[in-house]
């Protein structure tokens, strides 16, 4: 089997860098907040050996892509552009995506706007909603009632950073904990993604345990490129959400058609209560749903914690995609 190679290739980001394993059908993988291509270490070597070219990428703003300095340079339409000229810059025509946390709207979307290029399109953790409904903003305001949604504590330029970047490895290590499974706060505890009036988010994460997926070594890769980027280009995604809004009126309630997947953690926020109704819309949303699955005790980061289950499921999905 071939080893990792990393490369940079050109886009009107300026650069993507990503690493790749293999040969053969294009499955290009996006990460999620706060990741990068190294979330996919499990998968890039599976799919390798199933007879895959896999391609993990960091996504502009993080790791050695471009970091460019507009806000408005992060809206969904121009990562999905990315995601259409990383296909093209690897010398193919098509490519199946496959995203997680942030990486699966973007891969959504990429497979919405360019059905042309991504022919299958796979969702870890994230389900796909279709665009509509209030302004985004206007929504994460109402959610946290009392105290405020982590969406929305994101939202101003600054804000986060100044809590995350004087300890970065700490901050990180404290948000991995909070949403996995087996280090996450009880659900009798504060929600660790809701802010108290003039408090933080990392006063809610768990401070005294690392998950069982995460070692010492693996934290350093995540909090060696956010120390050196800093956190604004991965913060960028979120400010971007009222323009992704109104981008993407024009695809109003669409359905994505091709081939799907989606696979989520029981005790993940995301798919059991925020998201919930998004999965029960499946029938209307994906119609081309193939394979979806809920992992028991599992929480947000499902390839890293469950990598061997995740693996089996995907290269399960992509060996029944038609050619």
């Amino acid at each position: 089997m071939t080893e990792l190679t990393h490369r940079l290739v050109m886009t009107r980001a300026g650069r993507i860098h990503l690493v790749e394993q293999g040969s053969g059908p294009l499955v290009l993988l996006v990460h999620g907040f706060p990741e990068s291509w190294y979330s996919w270490r499990h998968q890039l070597s599976a799919l390798a050996a199933a007879g895959y070219r896999a391609v993990a990428i960091d996504v502009r703003g993080y790791g050695r892509s471009s970091k460019p300095a507009d806000i408005a340079a992060y809206r969904m339409l121009d990562l999905a552009e990315d995601n259409v000229d990383v296909v093209h810059a690897l010398g193919e025509r098509t490519a199946v995506i496959v995203g997680h946390d942030w990486g699966a709207p973007i891969a959504a979307n990429s497979a919405l706007v360019r059905p042309d290029v991504f022919r299958a399109v796979g969702l870890l953790s994230v389900p796909y909603t279709p665009r509509g409904g209030p302004r985004p903003s206007e929504m994460f305001a109402r959610m946290g009632g009392e105290e405020e949604f982590y969406v929305g504590y994101f939202q101003a330029p600054g804000r986060a950073e100044a809590e995350i970047e004087p300890d970065v490895r700490g901050w990180l290590a404290g948000l991995y904990a909070a949403l996995s499974a087996d280090t996450m706060p009880p659900a009798d505890a504060p929600h660790p993604l809701l802010v108290s009036q003039g408090g933080t988010l990392r006063e809610r994460f768990p401070t005294d345990r690392l998950p069982a997926w995460l070692s010492e070594d693996d934290l350093d890769v995540y909090a060696a490129e956010f120390e050196r980027t800093g956190m604004s280009g991965a913060l960028n995604r979120y400010r971007n959400m009222d323009r992704d809004w109104e981008d993407l009126a024009g695809f109003d309630g669409a359905p994505i058609t091709q081939p799907s997947l989606f696979i989520g953690g029981a005790l993940d926020a995301s798919t059991a209560t925020w998201l919930a109704g998004a999965i029960k819309a499946f029938p209307a949303t994906l119609p081309g749903l193939l394979s979806s699955h809920i992992l028991d005790g599992c929480g947000h980061w499902v390839q890293q914690e469950r990598p061997a289950e995740v693996n089996e499921i995907l290269t399960g999905w992509l060996a029944g995609l038609p050619a």
